[in-house]
């Protein structure tokens, strides 16, 4: 099955891609950690290798097989919203900021990430000696170039999206290592905006069909749909790769991915099926990179229109659900308890106790609303989501048979289920990547967001999630994030019952893979420190 953003990937048909493909492409592969990890954003990202299999060494042509794209895979980072185009990012380009395999922000490009006093304005100075793969060095001019290239009403690039309060020629070159981004309004998520991976740098007057970068690897050939090559990037200043050549092959069925793997066509593959894992851990050869990570697939309630405009109901239905049991039999057990709140690695969410499944109070909460007997529609898609959520949609209709709820389930295409009524459905399921709380709230629960898919709208929480994005102190700003989040645990329109694990396999004759929190795949596709034993 595939999850978060390479699902979304699956929505590719013949018909042009919507504004809406494109930012959710850049909603849920987007996160962020609190603004005081990078107030002090002098941490480095580590580069280091897992030497647990031997010494690095160079040499080999390592072959991945992942999740299908279409003729409509692009190279250009700043269009990219599926599988195939993000593994190309992460070869190919990097950003100001990055978060490393603990999901905790770090400086990446850039030496220095500085706000002023209200994090209105931020200095970021440049790594020196960086080089494009065409061996021009990276300079303030690529930066500004970028940044006006993302936010030019004209190009609807998806990082513009998570640049609240950027607007074009206000990033600013100092001098040749230094840039200026003037903010119309405090922000104290841009930092984390910067590591987004629409977000990365392209050089000055960028062609996206002829690509450069500055990444690990330079793209040798494109062929969308089917596969891309690399080369190593001799020059990265994180280090060269240890592989001679990389090549990335597109399955569209995830049978013939696990097969690839298992007949030593790839040395490895992303999304794989959980209920394979079973057979690759029992397989001599074979081996699991199984990520614990705060990917979230909920189930959605519209709060304006009945029966869930009615508080009781949707407490009703979260106590309907026996979680540690969903996650069993959906997820195989690779998964962790939710608790109805997301951004579990944000500081600011609170520790409250586990809600667990109680059908008498939820009887009784229906009874009191006076909807017994309820009958309700559940819309889901094995296309969007994966075999894995239809199966979770299933063990929720009979958990809810418990509560007197009767759920009938609505299997829809990937094109229905994206299509007009996407946003519309009464009661359905989705998916989102790793987010901190406040970026998380930008693109699904505010006036204007992007995918409010609960058609959350509350006051009193508006206003604290407002003075939160405003609030430089990280106690203080935590303190917010923990009464808003206890709002949406007790109120809001999702139900969030686990966070699913990011499982992808790989052969024992490579080394170097890391399980990463952010939930995107291979460690988000991190062959720069692949090598073959």
């Amino acid at each position: 099955m595939t999850t978060d953003k390479d699902e979304l990937r699956r929505l590719v048909s013949s018909d042009p891609l919507t504004r809406r493909d494109f930012m959710k492409g850049a909603a849920v592969l987007g996160g962020g950690v609190a603004m005081g990890s990078v107030l002090a954003a002098c941490g480095e990202e580590e580069t280091t290798t897992d030497g647990g299999a031997g010494e690095p060494k160079k040499g080999g042509s390592l072959r991945v097989g992942i999740v299908g794209g279409s003729a409509k895979d692009t190279a250009d980072p700043g269009m990219a919203g599926f599988e195939p185009d993000i593994a190309i990012q992460y070869c190919m380009y990097d950003g100001l900021t990055a978060f490393d395999q603990d999901y905790q922000l770090v400086n990446h490009l850039a030496e220095e990430v500085t706000p002023n006093a209200d994090g209105s304005v931020y200095t970021v100075r440049l790594k020196p000696d960086l080089t494009w793969h065409d061996g021009k060095p990276v300079t303030a001019d690529d930066v500004v170039y970028t940044f006006d290239r993302i936010l030019d009403p004209d190009m609807l690039l998806n990082g513009a999206a998570t640049l609240t309060g950027l607007t074009p020629g206000n990033t600013v070159k100092i001098d040749d290592l230094t840039v200026e981004f003037r903010l119309d309004a405090s922000n104290v998520l841009l930092p984390e905006a910067l590591a987004f991976r629409g977000n990365q740098l392209v050089p000055v007057d960028f062609d996206p069909n002829s690509p450069v970068g500055c990444g690990p690897f330079v793209l040798d050939s494109f062929k969308p749909g089917e596969q891309f090559t690399f080369t190593p990037f001799a020059e990265y200043w994180g280090g060269s790769p240890w592989v001679d050549d990389l090549s990335i092959i597109e399955f569209a069925d995830e049978t013939a991915r696990v097969n690839a793997l298992s007949s030593g066509e790839v040395e490895a593959i992303s999304q794989l099926p959980t209920t394979q894992a079973k057979v690759i851990e029992g397989t001599s050869g074979l081996a699991l990179l199984n990520a614990e990570t705060g990917g979230w697939r909920p189930f959605t309630m519209r709060i304006d229109v009945t029966p869930y405009s009615d508080i009781r109901v949707r407490q009703a239905f979260r106590l309907i659900v026996d979680r540690q049991q969903m996650i069993d039999q959906a997820y195989a057990g690779f998964g962790s308890l939710g608790n109805d709140m997301y951004a579990p690695f944000d500081p600011g969410t609170p520790d409250l106790a586990q809600r667990a499944q109680d059908l008498e109070q939820a009887k009784a909460l229906l009874k009191e609303a006076g909807y017994e007997d309820l009958t309700v529609e559940l819309v889901t898609s094995s296309g969007a989501l994966g075999a894995d959520e239809v199966a979770a949609a299933q063990v929720f209709a009979e958990q809810a048979k418990g509560a007197g709820v009767t759920v009938n389930i609505k299997k829809v295409d990937a094109g229905v289920f994206y299509g007009e009524d996407y946003l519309s459905w009464d009661f359905a399921q989705d998916f989102w990547y790793t987010r901190n709380f406040l970026s998380q709230c930008g693109q699904s629960m505010m006036p204007g967001s992007p995918y409010n898919e609960t058609h959350w709208e509350n006051a009193d929480w508006l206003a604290i999630v407002n003075e939160a994005f405003r609030t430089v102190d990280e106690t203080k700003r935590n303190e917010l994030i923990s009464e808003a989040q206890t709002i949406l645990h007790d109120e809001g329109g999702y139900i969030i019952w686990a966070f699913r694990n990011q499982v992808d396999a790989y052969s024992a004759k490579i080394a170097g893979l890391k399980p990463d929190k952010s939930g995107v795949p291979l460690g988000q596709f991190g062959f720069k420190d692949v090598y073959f034993v």
